[in-house]
C-alpha cells in the first residue's frame, strides 16, 4: 500500500532540482550547432522587436531612452542565464510605465533604482520561500482588470508625444495628466500628428498583411527617414535627451539611505508584485505554446537577479515579457541562449549604431506604445466578463478603476480580496444538506407511484434521521449547514453522511463539536458515515471521536432506531 502511494505521490523535488536554471537543463540534454543557429536567428528577431520598444518604454516611464536599452541588456542576460523558463525574454515592460513614472516623479531615478533593487531582493526571497506557485491564485478578472488599466495608463502617457503638445511638466497620475494636457491642447503640432498617423498606419498594415516582418522597427525607421528627408521640425530622441551613449556604464550601487529606503519600500513591493505576475504569466504563455513546463520559483529568483543587475548598469525594472517571449517561440528558439543572443544584439546596436537614434521621432515611438497599449487590452475577455456574472464584473471594474485612478497595488489588492470573498460565497452556496430521501427533479405521473395508503405515522417517526452533506464544508458554509441541522429536533439517531464532503476546515469541525454536544444532551446518538480519511482525521482532532460520536462505513449500515440499543451494546 505504501509503495503504491509512493508511485502516485512522488517525492517533492529537492532545492537543487527546483532552482536549476533551464539553461543548465538544456545543456545537459545536449546542445548542437543546429540549436545554436536557431537560437541566434530567434534572438535577432526578438532584438529587432525589443529595440524600439525598450527606448519607447523608458521615455514613457520618465527616464532617458538608453536606460531601456541597458535594461534589455543587463536584465535580459540575467533572466536568460538563471531563469526557470526555456524561452523567457526579459527587459523593460510597458506594464511598469505608470508605476515607474510615479516613482521617478516622487523620488527621482535614484529612488527608482533603490526601489528596483529592493524589489529584486523581495523576488529572490519569495522564490527561496517557494511562494511563486501562489501567483496562480490571483483571480482571472483581476488580471484582465489591471491589464486593461495599465493599457489606459500607457495610452494616456503618449498623448503628449502623439500630438506634439508643449507641456513643461507632465504629471504621472492620470487625472492631473489629462487636465494638464487639455489645458495645452491648443499647442497641437500638425507635422507631429502626421508622423503619428503614418507610424500607426504602417504598423497596423504590416501586422495585418506581413505579420512576420518587424512592424515596430520598420515604422520607426520609416518615420525617421521621412523626418530627415523633409527636415520636419518634430521632437526626436536627440533633441529631447541628447546623444545616446555608445557603451554600458560602469556598474554602480544605487544611492542608499534609511530615509529613502522607507520612502520607496511600498514602490518596491509594487514592482516585485507586478514583476512576479508579468514574468510568470509570460512563462505560462510560453508553456502553452511549446508544451514545456517552467519552474516558477527558479524564474522568480532570476527576475530578482535581473532587476538588481539592471539598476547596477543604469537600467530600470526588468521582467519577462509576453510579446517578446511569444515572438521568441514563433521564431524557432530552442533554449534560453536565444534570450542571451537578444541581449547581445541590443548591446551590439548600442556599440555600433547609437548615433542613428538621433533621427528617431518621439511620435513614432509613441505610436509603437499606443499600438502596444491597444493590443494589451484583452477585449474579448473584458466584454465577456462584463456581460457575465455580476460578481466577476464587479471584481474586474474595481481592479480596473482603482488601477487607473489610485494605483496598481491598490487595484490588485482590492481585486484579490473581492475575488476571494466571491469565491468563498460561491463555495458556501454550493454546500447542500439533504435528507436521506433522494429528491426527484421532475414531476411523475400518478401511475408511477405505488397505490398504497398514506400512513401519517411514518412522517412522525423522528427516531432516525439521515442528512447528506455535499461540498466543501468550511467556515463560509458552517452557518448555513448548522441552521438546517438545528431544525431537525431531537431524533434518537442522527446520521451525517459525509460521502461527498471533499474537505473540512477547523472552524466547521469545531462548530460540529458544539452541535453534537448540544444534541447528545437530549439522549441522541450521532453517526458520521462515509467520511474520507482526511476529513475523519480533522474531525478526530477537533474532538469528534468515540464515545462522543460513532463512525459508519455507509449511512445504510446504521441500525434502525428500534434495534439501536442492541447495536450499540454489541
Amino acid at each position: 500500500m505504501l509503495e503504491s502511494q509512493a508511485k502516485i505521490h512522488p517525492a517533492s523535488p529537492t532545492f537543487v532540482e527546483l532552482f536549476t536554471p533551464k539553461l543548465v537543463t538544456v545543456l545537459l540534454e545536449g546542445y548542437g550547432w543546429r540549436d545554436l543557429r536557431a537560437d541566434a536567428l530567434a534572438g535577432l528577431t526578438v532584438a529587432v522587436v525589443a529595440l524600439p520598444l525598450s527606448m519607447a518604454i523608458a521615455i514613457a516611464s520618465g527616464v532617458s531612452p538608453e536606460r531601456g536599452i541597458y535594461t534589455a541588456i543587463a536584465g535580459g542576460i540575467m533572466i536568460s542565464l538563471f531563469g526557470g523558463s526555456r524561452f523567457q525574454v526579459g527587459g523593460p515592460a510597458g506594464a511598469f510605465i505608470g508605476l515607474v513614472a510615479g516613482v521617478v516623479e516622487r523620488h527621482g531615478y535614484d529612488g527608482l533604482a533603490l526601489a528596483t533593487a529592493m524589489a529584486g531582493l523581495i523576488l529572490i526571497a519569495v522564490a527561496l520561500l517557494r511562494a511563486g506557485t501562489y501567483i496562480k491564485y490571483i483571480p482571472y478578472p483581476v488580471t484582465v482588470g489591471f491589464t486593461a488599466g495599465i493599457a489606459v495608463i500607457i495610452g494616456a502617457s503618449q498623448i503628449k508625444e502623439l500630438l506634439g503638445l508643449h507641456l513643461a511638466h507632465e504629471p504621472a497620475d492620470l487625472v492631473p495628466k489629462l487636465i494638464a494636457l487639455w489645458q495645452v491642447v491648443s499647442t497641437i503640432h500638425w507635422p507631429t500628428v502626421a508622423i503619428t498617423v503614418l507610424s500607426v498606419a504602417l504598423i497596423l498594415l504590416i501586422q495585418r498583411f506581413r505579420p512576420t516582418w518587424p512592424a515596430f522597427l520598420i515604422a520607426v525607421a520609416a518615420a525617421a527617414l521621412i523626418c530627415a528627408l523633409f527636415s520636419l521640425d518634430v521632437a526626436t530622441i536627440t533633441s529631447r535627451f541628447g546623444e545616446m551613449p555608445r557603451m554600458l556604464p560602469s556598474p554602480a550601487l544605487p544611492t542608499f539611505s534609511i530615509e529613502k529606503l522607507r520612502a520607496v519600500a511600498p514602490d518596491a513591493v509594487a514592482i516585485a508584485l507586478l514583476g512576479a505576475i508579468e514574468s510568470l504569466l509570460s512563462a505560462v504563455v510560453a508553456d502553452g505554446m511549446t508544451g514545456r513546463r517552467h519552474r516558477s520559483n527558479c524564474e522568480l529568483g532570476a527576475q530578482g537577479l535581473g532587476n538588481i543587475a539592471s539598476v547596477l548598469f543604469g537600467g530600470i525594472c526588468a521582467t519577462g515579457l509576453v510579446a517578446r517571449t511569444a515572438t521568441n517561440v514563433r521564431a524557432g528558439a530552442r533554449s534560453p541562449i536565444a534570450g542571451l543572443f537578444h541581449s547581445a544584439y541590443v548591446l551590439l546596436f548600442l556599440l555600433v549604431a547609437a548615433p542613428l537614434v538621433a533621427y528617431v521621432p518621439l511620435a513614432a515611438l509613441g505610436a509603437v506604445l499606443a499600438v502596444v497599449a491597444w493590443n494589451m487590452t484583452e477585449k474579448e475577455e473584458l466584454w465577456s466578463l462584463l456581460r457575465g456574472q455580476r460578481g466577476d464584473a464587479a471584481v474586474l471594474l474595481a481592479t480596473f478603476l482603482l488601477t487607473i485612478f489610485v494605483n496598481l497595488v491598490t487595484g490588485i489588492a482590492v481585486g484579490v480580496v473581492m475575488g476571494a470573498l466571491l469565491f468563498l460565497h460561491r463555495m458556501a452556496e454550493a454546500v447542500e444538506v439533504e435528507t436521506g430521501v433522494t429528491p426527484t427533479a421532475d414531476d411523475v405521473a400518478d401511475k408511477a407511484d405505488p397505490k398504497n395508503r398514506y400512513d401519517a405515522a411514518a412522517a412522525m417517526d423522528r427516531d432516525l434521521m439521515v442528512f447528506h452533506i455535499s461540498g466543501a464544508f468550511f467556515f463560509g458554509a458552517t452557518a448555513r449547514v448548522l441552521s438546517v441541522l438545528e431544525r431537525v429536533g431531537t431524533p434518537r439517531v442522527l446520521v451525517l453522511d459525509f460521502a461527498d464532503v471533499p474537505l473540512i476546515d477547523t472552524t466547521a469541525a469545531r462548530a460540529l463539536v458544539a452541535f453534537v454536544k448540544k444534541i447528545k444532551r437530549s439522549g441522541a446518538v450521532v453517526y458520521f458515515s462515509s467520511a474520507r480519511p482526511n476529513v475523519r482525521h480533522l474531525l478526530n482532532r477537533a474532538g469528534l471521536k468515540p464515545p462522543l460520536v460513532a463512525f459508519a462505513a455507509k449511512a445504510s449500515d446504521v441500525r434502525a432506531p428500534e434495534s439501536h440499543e442492541r447495536a450499540v451494546a454489541t
